[in-house]
Formats: structure tokens, sequence, C-alpha cells
């Protein structure tokens, strides 16, 4: 049954252009930040002094910044940082988000109240000043930072996933667990959570590129990613001191991020209509 599924995924997503080639760029995208920065002659902590502020050409394919780092390597490197920020933050979002979620939708009563006014209290903080906040007690670091951003995500995560467990806990085959004695536990983790997982993988394909562009954001202002790595933040905001006199050094990262938050979006929304859990209740 499963096979069957995810086959029938896989044909539905190569029968749309756009999540397909959505796909086939981010498969690029990753590609290269993974290999590109090791079959470059540059580091991208490396200087060159005689190549500072220099135009893209043969020796620096993307050209370099005004300290002379190229700007390939470090455009790379800088979305693998991106990157990985999306997918730990996202994972930590997901996990809390479902599990919080199914707990609340399963258990019900005034232990959802509770746990629902919570979600209600913290979604109307700014969750920037929560990040900044975070920041500041625990210092900048890049794990403080990754556990900092999903820790605000997971809010919506909650919302959905209780929302799909209130109409599961009253499908009949809860009720024949219920009856075999399975207990709580057992009953969200083996039986609930299955059941709204495919929605859940949906989501969070949406949610990654809205943490990458959160923490682009969050580097943009200096509180993400800090000297000497970076993140497509961090070198967006160098390139905009420079934009009129080195426009590449802005080009260079904010086009690696917009095809990035593009296709990631744009295969969310494909595997969203392919992976239609109504459809394949």
């Amino acid at each position: 049954m499963k096979s069957a599924l995810a086959s029938e995924t896989w044909r539905r997503l190569r029968a749309n252009p756009a999540a397909f080639t959505a796909l086939v760029v981010l498969a690029a995208l990753l590609g290269m930040a993974l290999i590109g920065p090791w079959i470059s002659p540059y580091r991208a902590e490396a200087l060159d002094w005689s190549q500072v502020a220099a135009n893209p050409g043969a020796g620096h394919w993307f050209g370099t910044d005004r300290l002379g780092r190229d700007l390939f390597v470090r455009t790379l490197e800088g979305a693998r940082v991106s990157m990985t920020v999306g997918l730990i933050a996202g994972s930590v979002s997901f996990s809390v988000g479902l599990c919080y979620g199914a707990v609340a939708g399963y258990i019900g009563g005034r232990t959802d109240e509770v746990m629902m006014r919570l979600v209600e209290i913290l979604g109307g903080l700014p969750l920037i000043f929560f990040v900044i906040f975070l920041t500041v007690v625990f210092g900048r670091n890049e794990l403080v930072l990754f556990v900092s951003i999903g820790a605000v995500g997971w809010l919506t995560m909650a919302r959905i996933v209780r929302g799909q467990t209130l109409s599961i806990r009253r499908q009949e085959f809860i009720e024949a667990a219920v009856a075999s004695g399975a207990g709580t536990a057992r009953i969200i983790f083996r039986h609930v959570v299955p059941n709204v997982l495919g929605l859940v993988i949906v989501y969070a394909t949406l949610t990654v590129p809205q943490i990458m562009l959160f923490e682009s954001f969050l580097s943009f202002l200096g509180l993400g990613i800090q000297e000497p790595r970076a993140s497509l933040g961090t070198l967006i905001a160098e390139g905009v001191g420079e934009m009129e006199a080195a426009p590449w050094m802005l080009l260079a990262p904010g086009v690696f991020l917009t095809l990035l938050l593009m296709s990631l979006n744009v295969f969310g929304d494909g595997l969203r209509d392919a992976l239609d859990p109504k459809e394949h209740r």
C-alpha cells in the first residue's frame, strides 16, 4: 500500500512540469553547494589582495569581495549554511509541532484548551524579539540560532496537526485500538501520527523556505551567522553596501537565494497536490 502510494505520488510529481522542474533545480543547487567549494582552487576565507572587488571572470567565477575572497566559494558555502539552518530548524519545528498537536488533539478537553491557549499566546508575541532574547541570553552561535528559529516555527504546525487529529480520533480504527486496550501514547504514535504524517511532510516542505528566509533576515540584521562564516543573508547584507560599485557582490547570493526559495515553494505546492491526504485516506 505504501509503495503504491509512493509510486502514485512520484507519477503525479513527474506529471507536474513546474514541480518536477523545481525538484531538478533543487537537486542542482544542492549539488553545487556540496561539491562546488571542492572543485574551486580557492577557499572561502582565503584573501587575494591582488583581486580585491574583482569582476566575475575566469579566475573568480562570481568575482571577489572587498577582502579579495572568492564569491563563488563563499556563496556556495553560505548556501550550505542556509540549507543546514532550514533543515535543522525545520526538523525541530516538525518534531515539536507534530507531537504537541497530536497530543492536544487526541486528549482534548481542558488539556487541549490549555495547550492551544499557550500556542495562541506564543503566536501573539513578536517572534524576532524572542529569537533576539535567546541569542542575548545564550550567546551568538549557530546551535542557538538553529534551536531558537525552530522553537518559534512549530506553532502553525501544531495547529494543523491538532485539527487533523480531532477528525482522526473519531475514526473506527481509533475506537478499535481503544477497545483493544491500547494506551494513549501507543494510540497517538502508532495510529494518529502516521495518519497525519503526509500532510505534515507537505507543510514541512513549505516551512523550510520560510525558516531560511527568516534566518537570512536575521543575518542581514547582523543577528544570525557571524564572521568568518557566512550565510546567504550575511552575503546579501555585504552586497547591499557595495551594490553600486560592485553589484556582483549582491547578485551572486541574491540570485542563489531567490532560486532556492522559489524552487522549494514550487516543489512544496506540487507535493501538496500529489500527496493530498483527503484523496488517499
